[in-house]
């Protein structure tokens, strides 16, 4: 019965990553080729820290770095690390796999073997649910949540990841961040309870480089 369950599952995950990855075009290949990338968020994570050098002494912001360290050990480290090679499911993308040739990919990138569970979902959502958790501010939650979303979007888009992957990263995101932030609570107290300055100007920042993305889309290329 529980086998059973598992393949009707895996049917339908395989089934919703089809279809979103089968929508694509040159534009929409760059744009979450660009979306997906590490480098180009720099500037959103570098806001962040000085948000929280502007609000919080040189303490408490390094004990709110280390939890976000440990989020990143749980979200990306251990699903890579001990997860995925224990779970063993090969990516979408992967020629092993039997929907490899269905499966529209960008510039050649596939990633490694296996993709269960995603860890760009897990650092995205981890990040995400921290911030909503650490400054309690609603259009930045708001964002915080769809930008999280977007990536993980983009990672089926270029065929990397089923629905499933990004789903249980999802869920070490909110295990990983919800420990961790109650172990913040317990060394500094409700960080979110003070009158913090410049809480939106990460939400500008992410704007920004989404508008960035966008344009620079219509010129690059993949």
């Amino acid at each position: 019965m529980l086998y059973l369950l598992i393949q009707y599952l895996m049917n339908w995950d395989c089934h919703i990553f089809l279809a979103i990855n089968g929508i694509h075009s040159p534009y929409w290949d760059s744009f979450m080729y660009l979306v997906s990338g590490k480098a180009i968020w720099i500037p959103l994570y570098v806001t962040f820290l000085l948000v929280l050098l502007k609000n919080f002494n040189y303490r408490v912001v390094l004990s709110i770095l280390l939890t976000i360290g440990f989020i990143i050990l749980i979200t990306d480290t251990f699903t890579s690390q001990i997860v995925r090679p224990a779970v063993a499911r090969l990516r979408p993308s992967n020629l092993e796999s039997p929907i490899s040739e269905m499966v529209h990919i960008v510039d050649g990138v596939r990633g490694g073997a296996y993709g269960f569970p995603s860890a760009h979902a897990g650092n995205s959502f981890g990040f995400a649910f921290f911030i909503c958790y650490l400054f309690r501010r609603n259009w930045l939650s708001f964002f915080m949540i769809v930008w999280a979303m977007v990536i993980c979007y983009s990672r089926m888009y270029l065929g990397v990841h089923y629905f499933g992957d990004l789903f249980v990263g999802m869920l070490f995101a909110f295990g990983g961040s919800t420990i961790a932030y109650l172990v913040l609570l317990r060394v500094n107290g409700p960080c979110h309870a003070r009158d913090l300055r410049y809480p939106y100007w990460p939400v500008w920042v992410g704007l920004s480089t989404f508008f960035l993305i966008f344009i620079s889309a219509f010129f690059f290329r993949v």
